[in-house]
């Protein structure tokens, strides 16, 4: 669909092509759409570097305003209060704002591939199933999906998370603690689940091997409300997006080797192994949902029972 002259060129071409599309539909246009991202978020990070998504925005008159967070929790927490209009998280965050009562939704699903999430452990360490991990400190990103991951690779393996000793680290400092064998096991995402591997980690688990799972795209509810055709069309570029993702990975992984900084070979790996296919979130993804959100209030981690399909928004795509 789009030749492969330049990668930059390639990559800021297709939301240009969705401009008419957007002005056709759109009913209403916020004068700026804020958008909060993490750099683990490839496809906003791809748009956001390329410069596309104001292309197709700027004869509308709409211009676009780019919020960067270091995790999940505080760019729901914005999204809520209104600060950004649209975000991109792992599985888990959601189910605790919405516990909170958050005024968010979501809006579209990327399902895992389940390779690109785990639980690893230095190359020398004694574990070697998830099931040695009785009795062990495993560092855990709080609230995230990673925090998921773990529970769910404990309790496949037997085990319950009152079995080890979870020590709740953001991901820069959970590296300084698994590099120092301050702690034993470690669940995180790529691209640091990549990059260690690299350094020789070993994965215990998969997030895959021990549950199924989805990222998700969510909106503030009061902003889907009043531009329903905004969040559709951006869904709709995000969708689009991610089908030439899935045929061009070499080329974004050296797009955000040059954004990000990241070694190559590890952002090689990640994006080798990456889904990048955006869909409504269907009945079976809710539900799935649920399961995480029922776990997490057995676990007392969230104080109240949730319903997932509550907050989720219907999007019907193009094609």
């Amino acid at each position: 669909m789009i030749a492969a002259v330049s990668r930059r060129v390639a990559l800021a071409a297709l939301p240009l092509l969705l401009a008419t599309g957007i002005a056709a539909a759109q009913t209403q246009k916020p004068g700026t759409l804020r958008i909060g991202f993490q750099r683990s978020s490839t496809l906003i990070a791809i748009l956001k570097s390329n410069g596309g998504l104001e292309k197709a925005l700027a004869p509308l008159g709409v211009q676009v305003s780019w919020h960067e967070f270091t995790s999940s929790l505080p760019q729901l927490e914005a999204l809520n209060t209104g600060n950004i209009d649209f975000g991109f998280t792992g599985d888990t965050p959601p189910i605790f704002a919405q516990a909170a009562n958050s005024n968010l939704l979501y809006v579209a699903a990327l399902e895992s591939s389940g390779k690109n999430e785990g639980v690893i452990v230095p190359a020398d360490s004694p574990i070697k199933t998830p099931a040695d991990l009785k009795g062990k400190r495993i560092a855990i990103p709080k609230g995230s999906s990673a925090h998921n991951t773990a529970v769910a690779v404990l309790e496949k393996a037997g085990l319950k998370l009152s079995d080890v000793t979870p020590v709740y680290l953001s991901p820069a400092d959970a590296a300084a603690a698994f590099a120092s064998n301050q702690v034993d096991a470690w669940s995180i995402w790529d691209p640091y689940l990549a990059l260690y591997e690299k350094k020789g980690a070993r994965v215990i688990s998969f997030a895959g091997d021990a549950h199924t799972t989805s990222a998700f795209y969510l909106a503030n509810r009061d902003f889907t409300k009043q531009h329903p055709d905004v969040v559709a069309q951006l869904n709709q570029i995000f969708a689009d997006e991610g089908r030439w993702g899935s045929a061009h990975r070499a080329e974004i992984a050296k797009g955000l080797n040059e954004v990000t900084g990241v070694e190559l070979s590890a952002l090689e790996t990640a994006i080798a192994r990456a889904n990048f296919g955006i869909s409504p979130v269907t009945d079976a993804i809710a539900a799935n949902q649920q399961v995480i959100a029922d776990r997490f209030f057995r676990l007392g981690l969230i104080p109240r029972e949730i319903k997932v399909r509550d907050i989720v928004w219907k999007w019907t795509p193009n094609s």
